[in-house]
Order: structure tokens, then C-alpha cells, then sequence
């Protein structure tokens, strides 16, 4: 062989060759922590004005029906990061007692772009419910960025922004009073479930002040990509994490914690993988389980079976196909401390809102929420009675099921469901939302603490195999939407099975119903004093003490007292707080003495306990980092 012929070869192994494909876009996530729709303007009247994210939507397209599908940061970002409905695979839980694995076969989809020769980066939360998939990202970092690829490799890069965060609006009743905002007060928009009052309204506008930080924030990052010569080879998303943050969003299925900004600025040198005109608004509905295999279909990437999103932009995607796309599913479960179980179904104008615990109420303590001074107002405001109707809702118990015209009745406070003309909707809508549950199939219907043990070691998996039960006890919960006449022979049933779930919902249907079960009393009263399952047993004393029939106390002590798990025993908390704060009331007091040293040393109870311990109803240390007194 020759010397140049060796040259050559020595070349060769010194710099590969390059083999990424001209033809391949880039991908950029911007991403706002705490956002919903109703605080921009470009999508919402008397929201802020948000200039580069508009200059975005005029290069690209708006997206007007976006939709996260859980209201909180760690489910939402995951359901992006695996294009998979959490409560399908065991993340709907914030935040997360377990890290669950992936489904089986299954990876993060940045992982399928690292593997197809992309350049992958995160900016830097990542905050997921799962685990991380091997090589999902090649840096993910306060620094990283696209600026580390290899010459001419495609790029994915996510960034957030915390500007917007809910710890923004953690200001102090000083700074309140000392610091103007940007934003006007008197000119912002107040919703009617929001007493409007100088305190919530400053709320707004420091709100306001912040959005149109984020904005030149992300503006920032265009100008980035421009300087650099890539803006027009990058597809560039902007979308807010979930709803917020102003009290009733952020955390709370409706369309406040659940509808997202959304716009992507199309690169002229790939406009033919978006089949709409620059500048145009897309009218189909599209969800956060769609989001990664978007990227992925932009990408040529073959999107992997086993996800439950699909792409909307990108070939094969017609504007006609996203236009039929009227329907997105929403989740809520557990918050920090804090739990409830919520389905949400939003069809065209039309939201659904299942509340399989309904008298868990919205305004239940979550120690990270009240931090904030608007919601402790708020709910002072309502203690003294000087609230409406809408405002005081967040406070009292909520039908099982809601129904609301999102287009008439933007924020949501005229519950149709009661209308008979809305019948044949509600009715659709019902058995929709059913079939949604029991096909994933729905691990809520599970306590955290019986998946903990049971399920989360292959959450998919259990959920295939338990099919039949979840569906049987997505019955039983069912019968709180039955006349009690009808749903009386299903209750017993369920309260006398040799199955603890089936008994479990038994009681949280008969609360429920409140005082027209109070036929079941007697048979409750005995559940509480001897069944062998904890949680069954407060699920009694909760009935019995929603109805007045049993003051509670007792058992949950009893209940605190002998359970070992601190994901039992924060259910057992959550069932004190809500008889303890609601009504008809209860004097119970928890200090760490009432539980057990293991169960004590789980990060929720203590928050709880925190809770229980402040005199002022302000706990001292809201995010439960106590040291635990009995472990030193």
C-alpha cells in the first residue's frame, strides 16, 4: 500500500466520517414553569403581553387547545418525557414515593433521537417520576446547550425557565406592601372564583411582571440560535409545564391547572414537515403524551409501540387529522401531602370532571400552596363567611361530577351537570372518561400505599394483570354517579367483600352520599373498630365522621399508631386534616408521638405534622424538612 493511501486512512480514523443527515431538523423545548393560558394575552383576554412568544406564533403556528395532562410538574414532565398516561404506568404520584421503571421496552424519548445520531441536552430539570432511561441525554446540566455537538449534528435541546414558578409569588406580607409591581394592579383581570381584593390583584400583576420576563428570556435563546445560523433548520417550541399558579391552578384539574400556551416557530428550510400556512392557529386538540413523538416524527424516527401520544407535526401529519383531534385526558392524585383523585375529559367546548373523592376538597391544606398569602387570604375570607357562591367553592364539597361549557364559562364556575339539556353531553361524556380508565387500565383505583407494595416494582405489567379488578372497582366508585336507591344493593356488596379494595371504596362511596347512607352506619361503626386493613378502617371513621355519626378520633390514632408505611400513614393524615379543618370539625391532635419512627421519617408526613403543629395554621417548615426528634 502507498504512503498516500495510508495517509488517507490515517485521516479516516482521526475524523469520522460524518454521517448525520442534511436533511434532519433540529428540535428546541422552551419551557415556563406554571403557566396556563389565562395570563396571555395572545391567547387569553387581559392576559400579559408576551412579544417574542408571539413573534414565534408568527413565524409558526399557535396551538389555542393545548393541554398538559396533570396539573403539577413531576407527572406532567414525565407524560413528555415517555408519551405515556402516568396513571397507566405508576407516575401520577407528586411527589414521587417510588421511582418506578420504565415500561418494559420502553425508553425516554430523547434516548431514540440520542440513538438515531442526535445531540441531546437538557437545561435542567428534569423532576420525573420514572427512571431515567439510559443515555437519554449527553448532557443535562445549568450549562448544557447545543453549542457542544459535533460540526453539522442534529440537535434536541429542552430548556426551562423557573421566572415563572410558583415560588415566585412566595413573597412576603413586607415586600407586599413595599414593592410596586410593573403591571398595574387596578387594570388586571381577577377570576369571579378569586375574592378581588388589593392582595390578589398585586398577586396578578407580579404574575403579569414575571410572564413578560420569561418572555424576553426566551427570546434570548432565539437570538442564540440565530447568531449561531441555526434558527431557520430548528423547530422551536414554547409551551408552559402545566397550568398556575394563582390559587385553583396550578395543582387542580380544570382548565386553570391543565390548558397550556403553546406555539411553534417553523424553519423556512423545513416548512414541509408542517402542513399549515406560518402564522396560523391550530384548532386540534393536542396533549403532552403527544409531544415526544412529535419530536420524534419531525426527527424520522420511528416512534415506538407501547406509547399512548401520536405526532402532530411532521410527515404524514395533515391538518385535517389534527383538526378531528377534540379530546384530551386529564389526571390529578397526589400533591406533596395533599391528596385527591380527579379525571378530567375535555371534548370540544365541553370539560368533564370526575371527582372520585369529591369531598376531598380543593381547598384541602398543601402546606407549599399556602405558602403563598393569596390563598391563606382566600381561605381567612371564607372562614369569616364574606365570600360568594364561586369564590367559596373551592372549599366546600364538589359534585362527583362537574360539566362546564368552557367556551361560554371560561372559568369555570357554572357546574351543568344538573341541566337537562346538557344530559346527552354529560351522559357521552361519562362513559368516555369510564372507558378511559378501565382500558388504560387506571392504578389509582389502587391506594399509593397497596401499589407501593404490590405494583410498583413492573407498574405496567400489574396493571395488565389486574385488569379485571380495577375495572370492578371503577364500578363500585361508579355508583356514587347512581340515585342512592339504585347504588344501595352495590354498596353493601362492596362494604361486606373479602377483597379490602372493593371494601375500601365501599366507604368512600358512602361519603360520598353523606347522610343518605347513613343506613350503612351501623356496618361502617364496625368496619372501623376491626377491620384488618388500616386504611379501611379510616375510610370508615372518615364516613362516619363526614355524617356526624362517629367522632373519629379514636380510630385514626389507632390507625396512625400501628401503621409502619409513611405512605399509609400520610393517607391516614390526609382523611385527619380534611375531618379535623371541614366540617362538622374534629379536635384531633397528631404530633409525632402518634406514629410510628418509620413511618414518621417519610417526607409527607412531615409535612403534616408540621401542619398539625402550627399554632397559627401557618406550618414553620411547609416543605416537611423537620428533623425527626426521636432519631437523634
Amino acid at each position: 500500500m502507498n504512503s498516500r493511501l495510508l495517509f488517507v486512512f490515517a485521516l479516516l480514523f482521526a475524523f469520522p466520517v460524518n454521517t448525520w443527515s442534511a436533511d434532519r431538523p433540529n428540535m428546541v423545548w422552551l419551557i415556563s414553569e406554571d403557566n396556563s393560558i389565562h395570563y396571555q394575552e395572545m391567547f387569553f383576554p387581559g392576559g400579559a403581553e408576551t412579544p417574542r412568544i408571539a413573534a414565534l406564533a408568527a413565524h409558526g403556528l399557535q396551538f389555542d387547545y393545548a393541554f398538559s395532562n396533570a396539573p403539577v410538574c413531576s407527572v406532567a414532565r414525565t407524560t413528555l418525557m415517555t408519551s405515556c398516561f402516568a396513571p397507566r404506568i405508576g407516575t401520577q404520584f407528586h411527589r414521587r414515593s417510588v421511582v418506578v421503571p420504565m415500561p418494559a421496552g420502553l425508553k425516554m424519548f430523547p434516548a431514540y433521537l440520542r440513538d438515531a445520531g442526535y445531540y441531546t441536552t437538557n437545561n435542567q430539570k428534569k423532576d420525573y417520576n420514572a427512571e431515567e432511561s439510559a443515555g437519554t441525554w449527553d448532557e443535562s446540566s445549568t450549562s448544557a446547550s447545543w453549542r457542544g455537538r459535533q460540526p453539522g449534528q442534529p440537535f434536541f435541546h429542552m430548556q426551562s425557565f423557573t421566572t415563572t414558578h410558583e415560588s415566585s409569588l412566595h413573597f412576603s406580607q413586607e415586600e407586599y406592601e413595599s414593592k410596586k409591581t410593573k403591571t398595574d394592579p387596578s387594570q388586571v383581570r381577577v377570576a369571579p372564583y378569586h375574592p378581588d381584593t388589593p392582595l390578589f390583584r398585586y398577586t396578578v400583576a407580579k404574575y403579569h411582571d414575571n410572564i413578560q420576563a420569561v418572555d424576553q428570556l426566551i427570546g434570548n435563546v432565539v437570538d442564540q440560535l440565530e447568531s449561531d445560523g441555526l434558527l431557520e433548520d430548528t423547530f422551536v417550541f414554547y409551551f408552559g409545564d402545566h397550568g398556575g399558579v394563582l390559587p385553583r391552578g396550578k395543582g387542580y384539574a380544570y382548565e386553570s391547572g391543565l390548558h397550556v400556551p403553546l406555539v411553534v416557530r417553523v424553519p423556512k428550510n423545513f416548512v414541509h414537515l408542517a402542513a399549515w400556512k406560518p402564522g396560523e392557529h391550530v384548532d386540534g386538540f393536542v396533549q403532552f403524551v403527544d409531544f415526544g413523538t412529535t419530536v420524534l416524527n419531525l426527527a424520522g424516527v420511528d416512534i415506538p409501540t407501547g406509547v399512548d401520544g401520536s405526532p402532530f407535526l411532521g410527515r404524514g401529519v395533515t391538518p385535517e387529522k389534527i383538526a378531528a383531534q377534540k379530546s384530551a385526558f386529564g389526571y390529578a392524585d397526589r400533591f406533596d401531602e395533599k391528596y385527591d383523585l380527579v379525571r378530567t375529559l375535555r371534548r370540544g367546548k365541553y370539560e368533564y370532571v370526575r371527582s372520585y373523592q369529591p369531598f376531598n376538597i380543593d381547598g384541602l391544606q398543601n402546606n407549599y400552596r399556602y405558602i403563598m398569602l393569596a390563598y391563606q387570604q382566600w381561605r381567612a375570607e371564607y372562614l369569616k363567611g364574606s365570600l360568594n357562591d364561586a369564590q367559596s367553592q373551592f372549599f366546600q364539597a364538589r359534585p362527583p361530577e362537574m360539566l362546564f361549557d368552557v367556551e361560554a364559562d371560561p372559568y369555570e364556575v357554572h357546574n351543568l351537570a344538573g341541566s337537562p339539556e346538557h344530559a346527552a353531553t354529560l351522559t357521552s361524556l361519562r362513559a368516555a372518561l369510564h372507558e378511559q380508565v378501565v382500558s388504560m387500565p387506571d392504578l389509582s383505583f389502587y391506594p399509593e400505599s397497596y401499589l407501593a407494595e404490590h405494583a410498583f416494582t413492573n407498574p405496567t405489567e400489574f396493571g395488565q394483570q389486574h385488569r379485571s379488578e380495577i375495572a370492578e372497582l371503577v364500578g363500585i366508585a361508579d355508583l356514587s354517579l347512581l340515585e342512592f336507591q339504585q347504588a344501595k344493593a352495590g354498596i353493601e356488596m362492596a362494604l361486606t367483600s373479602s377483597d379490602a379494595n372493593q371494601r375500601y371504596w365501599g366507604l368512600i362511596v358512602c361519603s360520598c352520599f353523606g347522610n343518605q347512607a347513613k343506613t350503612f352506619a351501623k356496618l361502617a361503626t364496625e368496619i372501623a373498630s376491626a377491620d384488618v386493613d388500616l386504611l379501611v378502617r379510616t375510610r370508615a371513621a372518615e364516613f362516619l365522621g363526614l355524617i356526624g355519626a362517629l367522632n373519629p378520633r379514636e380510630t385514626l390514632l389507632d390507625c396512625l399508631a400501628k401503621s409502619q408505611s409513611g405512605i399509609e400513614t400520610n393517607l391516614i393524615l390526609n382523611t385527619a386534616v380534611l375531618l379535623r379543618d371541614g366540617k362538622p370539625g374534629y379536635q384531633i391532635n397528631i404530633n409525632e408521638d402518634s406514629i410510628s419512627p418509620a413511618a414518621a421519617r417519610f417526607q409527607d408526613v412531615q409535612r403534616r405534622l408540621s401542619y398539625f403543629e402550627a399554632e397559627d395554621g401557618i406550618p414553620k417548615n411547609p416543605q416537611g424538612n423537620r428533623a425527626n426528634r426521636r432519631s437523634r
